[in-house]
């Protein structure tokens, strides 16, 4: 694209914020638009609740007026008193965030685009240059003929091991409508980017409504694959109310708790056809085994925490050996201030031995 249309396309935001993936990598590139593919809010619904539980700037705005059609999706105006008050605003665009560690990534979030995708997935690709993008995750969402009561199915697609490897996948050929973040995946797979793409299987009947077990389940698998950790308490709260609700309308309606069963039936079945196809995958609901190496770095950081707490209450090894100069007795003496035996609270050897008692 030349300096001209990519003007047009978007606008980068000056000063620009730092975006550093990490010392060995640079940043993972999450896009979440809403559109066709979004069975029970889920990508909505993960890229709200990532702006909204962590720090975020905008790095890129794309222009509404070369992407979107307003009599498509025409914003809500709002009138009081006579008069024009306020227009929903569209936003289309590429923000930096920083998990819960502290590490960059960035997220590629608004409606799906009417008009341009070709042009609109490289300038996108351009973005992923730019910033030196390390990998890619698209997130979709379908309603499926899966039931409620059964482990939501996230469902993956990609051009790498580590991010596809050991997630549930689809061995034979599918064919669906296209979406402009399948054509993004499409022109970053050219450049030679690792891309991958999850689905969530949303259970067709709660699919016209908020599933927050979808967004859960998204984001989860993004923090499996990616390293990325996130805040989830509250969404974890959500899914218990919504599996709270459907299992009480599941038991009110005899006719509800039929088609439930005939889809866990049919759920079984399969996944214990997948699972004798492929031992060695992840299936939904099992949590992923961490590596060595993986345990070994959480070990690491489990003592540099100790020790940062140590420094912080002045427990070093001089204060420490200043400590023991000081009072060695009262780092020995169970009671504080060389009680003896009979300053325990009964009144007993601090032993335990009953003969101290005769």
């Amino acid at each position: 694209m030349t300096s001209e249309d990519k003007r047009q396309m978007y606008e980068l935001e000056y000063p620009a914020p730092a975006v550093d993936g990490g010392a060995s990598s640079g940043p993972t590139l999450i896009i979440a638009m809403q559109g066709y593919a979004d069975a029970g809010h889920a990508v909505e619904g993960a890229a709200g609740h990532l702006k909204a539980a962590l720090d975020s700037r905008t790095v890129a705005t794309f222009n509404n007026d070369e992407l979107i059609d307003y009599r498509s999706r025409r914003p809500m105006v709002t009138m009081s008193e006579h008069e024009i008050t306020d227009m929903e605003s569209i936003e289309l665009d590429m923000r930096v965030l920083r998990d819960s560690k502290g590490t960059s990534f960035l997220l590629l979030s608004g409606p799906e685009p009417d008009l341009r995708w070709e042009a609109f997935s490289k300038s996108v690709a351009d973005l992923a240059d730019h910033f030196n993008v390390d990998k890619v995750i698209s997130l979709y969402s379908a309603p499926m003929g899966a039931p409620h009561t059964r482990p939501l199915v996230v469902s993956a697609h990609g051009n790498d091991r580590e991010l596809v490897g050991p997630m549930f996948t689809y061995d034979g050929m599918v064919s669906m409508p296209g979406a402009a973040a399948v054509m993004i995946e499409r022109e970053l797979h050219a450049r030679g980017h690792r891309v991958a793409g999850y689905t969530a299987h949303v259970p067709h009947y709660v699919s016209a409504s908020p599933y927050p077990q979808a967004v859960f389940q998204l984001l989860q698998s993004i923090s499996d694959t990616s390293k990325l950790q996130f805040p989830l308490r509250s969404i974890e709260q959500d899914v218990a109310r919504v599996e709270l609700q459907l299992a009480q309308q599941t038991r009110d309606s005899e006719e509800i708790a039929q088609v439930v069963h005939q889809l866990e039936q049919h759920y079984d079945r399969e996944m214990e056809s997948y699972r004798k196809q492929n031992p060695q995958k992840m299936m939904p609901g099992e949590a992923q085994v961490p590596s060595g190496e993986e345990i070994g770095e959480a070990f690491e950081n489990f003592l540099a925490a100790i020790d940062d707490r140590d420094r912080g209450r002045g427990l070093g090894p001089a204060a420490e050996d200043q400590m023991w100069e000081h009072d060695p007795q009262a780092e020995l003496d169970p009671y504080g201030d060389h009680a003896g035996p009979d300053d325990s609270p009964n009144g007993d050897s601090p032993s335990g031995n009953d003969n101290d008692k005769d």
